[in-house]
């Protein structure tokens, strides 16, 4: 499908689900146009981020950010980036090319950790200013809040009650308090970061060949949170011990204040995204994926439990909506 930008013909780009973000120009001189109709002021935090983040991951470079006027939306210009999308990827790579993918984006992960915020929150402007607007405390909060719709709404009693008790113990971790006679997990729980809060394999790109990540893309749900958010997403779905092992090793070696067990504690960080997922009224692949994942995990009382029988699935490739 194409369509049309004031004379400039537009190609939908592929990979995202928001429907705002296009390819424009050809012959070697394509560029990414974002069309902000969902949330105009996201327009300039996004533009804010890239220029942070530029020369520390790799990010694209800015070419035009035009403001929201009257009716017509806030737009973002910038280059784009070489590389294939890492789903793409994932689907064939052998266990040393998925280990090298890994390792960079550990580094990448680690980076992300290294850059500190005064607070949890949504940016609200090309200040980065926190917003004021108050969240749930905690998840068993959260899935109070989402219990009524999507496919919460049809979970049996039990298999809620389930995930109450989940939730509570991942309250108690994310908390740093002893869970069950543990030990405490540690420093780097008090730590709030930038947060990319959609750090999947659909909005990175790849150099196929090196395993290098070439572009971190889509930064309209970063905020400043959880040290542990961005490795959750990465892993919801991805669970190769290749990839896996490498991204947490890399990510031990180079982040700052990590507490002793990384891979619980996302696990605990991704229940924010999971319970709105199968909260949310909105079906599609990733809405269904998560909740067959979270009931999993409700009814098993792991953190850790897989549903699926091979450790990698693909939302892309079941037309997700998102």
């Amino acid at each position: 499908m194409q369509t049309d930008w004031f004379g400039t013909p537009l190609r939908p780009l592929a990979g995202g689900y928001s429907g705002e973000t296009f390819l424009v120009g050809g012959d070697g001189d394509e560029q990414v146009l974002r069309i902000y109709g969902r949330s105009p002021h996201r327009c300039h935090v996004d533009a804010a981020l890239l220029r942070l983040l530029e020369g520390i991951i790799p990010v694209p470079r800015i070419l035009e950010c035009r403001p929201a006027v009257g009716d017509n939306p806030g737009v973002l210009v910038t280059e784009r980036l070489p590389g294939v999308r890492l789903d793409l990827v994932l689907a064939e790579g052998s266990p040393n090319r998925l280990s090298a993918i890994g390792h960079d984006l550990g580094k990448i992960l680690a980076a992300l950790s290294g850059i500190p915020q005064v607070r949890f929150g949504m940016f609200v402007d090309a200040d980065l200013s926190i917003s004021s607007l108050e969240v749930p405390d905690s998840l068993v909060a959260w899935a109070d809040h989402c219990r009524d719709s999507g496919h919460l709404a049809g979970w049996r009693d039990e298999d809620y009650r389930g995930l109450v008790r989940l939730l509570a113990g991942a309250d108690e971790r994310l908390a740093g308090e002893p869970v069950s006679g543990d030990r405490s997990p540690g420093p780097g729980l008090t730590r709030v970061v930038l947060a990319h809060s959609d750090f999947n394999p659909k909005n990175l790109l790849v150099d196929p060949d090196s395993g290098r990540i070439t572009g971190v893309l889509d930064w309209e749900f970063a905020h400043a949170g959880s040290p542990y958010t961005d490795l959750g997403n990465l892993t919801r779905f991805e669970r190769h011990p290749a990839l896996v092992d490498s991204v947490l090793s890399t990510l031990v070696d180079r982040a700052p204040a990590l507490a002793s067990n990384p891979a619980d504690l996302a696990r605990c960080a991704d229940l924010w995204a999971l319970v709105e997922l199968a909260g949310r009224a909105r079906g599609g692949a990733v809405p269904d994926l998560a909740s067959t994942l979270l009931l999993t995990q409700a009814r098993s009382g792991d953190l850790h439990a897989w549903p699926w029988d091979s450790p990698r699935v693909d939302p892309a490739a079941s037309n997700a909506v998102f």
